[in-house]
């Protein structure tokens, strides 16, 4: 896929163009905007009509659910960890500064959706949201598609359950509690540390914090059930003892209803960028880095289980329920492939 080839055109309220995609992916031309407003300068949107929103996650995974959607491919978050990065080279981009930068918007994903879920053959199966990208990234603020897709799973009464780093999704409490009447709705916040030196150095496009974890209380409130992803647990950077205590207790504090730890994994993609972030910041962990990553994406399994105990403790401590799951072994909602298939990649259009 060449975005490159698509020259971009001054019109009012942004650049505007359109140009051809390839078939296998998308249904029609895309268009390529910039707009000029500060949250957005210097990122480029690719709208484009996507051929299914329904993704099925690989039988081999072992999530719970089998279904995710997502709106957007490519986050302002900038997570520097963030495992989706490689998605972002199978449509011909680079794993970092595009990936930050350059985001490919699903504009038809409402309309799509409703359609998929009016088909005989969907079963009405519980659908998992944020689990590629944060679907209440930035960008959700302008496209606002989210509005359309939560109203489309409300009215098929479709069980379905967000991740998120964004206080967005505050916007759509309404449709939330709406589809709370009628199903099965669920929500967590992510949240893996409460250091603001780390936060603004691995997280800069993200709300602070406190933010989510106020987001997450204020879901409680409403009747939306809301737990926190501890995650990540970032190796000699905020898994000491005093790092772990104050961001359980502020966990438990913002009344979760639960909370899942998970240490940070660096698949590929990921893997170059934080460490090259890192080199930069805090060069002389690179060598402790390399050591506990030096046999793959996963730190040790000792070393997660020390993690994971440690906070289960503090849970108790707090009165806060811990969930054991896939987090304790490296995984996350975002659905770890077989292992035969170790890069990431999941059908994610």
């Amino acid at each position: 896929m060449r975005w490159e080839s698509l020259q971009l055109v001054d019109e009012p309220g942004g650049a505007l163009t359109e140009g051809g995609l390839p078939p296998a992916l998308f249904t029609q031309q895309a268009v390529v905007r910039h707009y000029d407003t500060p949250q957005f300068r210097g990122m480029t949107f690719y709208e484009v009509h996507a051929r299914s929103i329904l993704n099925k996650v690989p039988p081999a995974s072992r999530m719970a659910f089998r279904w995710t959607i997502n709106p957007y491919r490519g986050c302002s978050h900038a997570c520097v960890y963030c495992f989706a990065r490689k998605t972002h080279t199978y449509l011909d981009l680079d794993a970092g500064h595009d990936f930050d930068s350059r985001v490919v918007v699903k504009v038809n994903a409402a309309d799509l959706l409703r359609r998929e879920l009016a088909r005989a053959s969907w079963q009405g199966e519980h659908v998992a949201m944020g689990t590629n990208v944060d679907c209440y990234q930035r960008a959700e603020g302008r496209y606002q598609l989210m509005r359309g897709i939560l109203a489309a799973l409300r009215d098929a009464a479709n069980p379905f359950s967000i991740l998120t780093k964004g206080t967005l999704i505050l916007r759509d409490l309404d449709l939330l509690q709406q589809a709370a009447e009628v199903t099965s709705v669920g929500a967590n916040v992510s949240v893996g540390f409460l250091d603001h030196d780390v936060w603004r150095g691995v997280e800069p496009g993200t709300p602070p914090p406190e933010a989510r974890l106020a987001a997450c209380r204020t879901l409680n409130d409403a009747g939306i059930p809301c737990g926190v992803l501890m995650a990540p647990v970032l190796p000699y950077l905020t898994d000491s003892a005093g790092h772990l205590d104050r961001t359980v207790r502020a966990i438990a504090e913002a009344g979760a209803r639960h909370i899942v730890p998970l240490v940070l994994h660096l698949r590929p993609g990921a893997r170059e960028w934080y460490l090259s972030w890192l080199a930069e910041h805090h060069p002389a962990l690179v060598p402790r880095y390399r050591e506990l990553y030096g046999r793959g994406s996963y730190a040790p399994r000792r070393y997660t289980d020390q993690v994971t105990r440690q906070v289960f403790d503090l849970a108790e401590r707090y009165g806060i329920a811990g969930h054991h799951s896939a987090a304790s072994r490296g995984e996350t909602a975002a659905a770890r492939p077989a292992p035969a298939d170790d890069d990431g990649q999941l059908t994610l259009l």
